[in-house]
């Protein structure tokens, strides 16, 4: 494994782990967490691919987060690093990198020969935090970033308030949502200064995989309709049995989809 280095908006100095050898595909990782989080994933593709996963701004070690972030600042550096890859490139998003994967190839359509996107929280329909971002921004200004996560995980990702108060009671789970709550909650409010609508992907002819777990929240399979019905080239796939991080409870089926993919796209 090695580091790839590309500079975003002539200021920007972007890294991203490089391993395999192949077509490329270039991966976003879901927030809360880095490029580690899809090891599961990577180790069942680069036989056969070339993986680059992007370290994200906000998630970087070491990293400072400039308010206010935005997708548009994330979507330039997915394409400052797709211009030192080989074409053509599988451009593969999950969560909220799959929202700024999504702006990347707005931004840059002829950069990308397809997508995979695994259930985006674009605000299609309503925003995706809304009311819940302003109490978890309240929260964590007041130096409780336990709250604004709590905030986060129940009223904006929708789980189950059961399910939530269980993982919080574990001192360890805590303590590992904390380390991520200034970076999320930014995020969150990032996502959601795009607005709501979908009419801006009607032109976005890039072939694109939708992945959803029939067990994930509704409001995440609703906007994946939505965006599926919004794109000119798209499907949907369901992950049975599963939710929002088959990265880690089904890496090899998640692997296949995005195989299946980059044959259709990479090898064509």
């Amino acid at each position: 494994m090695t580091e790839l280095r590309a500079v975003s908006e002539g200021v920007r100095t972007v890294t991203a782990l490089d391993e395999g050898s192949g077509p490329a595909l270039l991966v976003v990782h879901p927030g809360g967490g880095d490029a580690t989080t899809w090891d599961g994933v990577t180790r069942r593709l680069t036989d056969d691919f070339r993986v680059v996963r992007i370290h994200r701004r906000i998630y970087a070690a070491g990293a400072d987060v400039v308010l206010p972030h935005s997708m548009t600042a994330e979507a330039a550096d997915i394409v400052a690093l797709a211009e030192l890859l080989d074409s053509p490139v599988l451009l593969v998003g999950h969560s909220s990198g799959a929202v700024a994967a999504l702006e990347a190839a707005l931004l840059a359509p002829s950069a990308f020969a397809g997508l995979v996107l695994y259930e985006p929280p674009m605000p299609t329909r309503e925003l995706i935090a809304g009311a819940a971002g302003a109490r978890a921004r309240a929260a964590l200004d007041a130096g409780d970033p336990v709250e604004a996560m709590r905030i986060h995980m129940r009223d904006i990702v929708r789980m189950p308030a059961s399910t939530v108060d269980a993982m919080f009671a574990d001192e360890h789970i805590r303590g590992a949502f904390a380390a991520y709550a200034t970076p999320q909650i930014a995020e969150d409010e990032a996502i959601d200064a795009l607005g709501v609508g979908v009419d801006r992907f009607a032109t976005l002819e890039t072939p694109t995989t939708l992945i959803e777990g029939d067990l994930s929240p509704a409001h995440l399979r609703e906007r994946v309709a939505d965006l599926a019905a919004a794109l000119p080239d798209a499907r949907i796939v369901t992950l049975p049995g599963e939710g929002h991080i088959a990265h880690l409870t089904a890496p090899d089926t998640l692997a296949d989809i995005v195989r299946e993919a980059a044959e259709g796209v990479l090898r064509a």
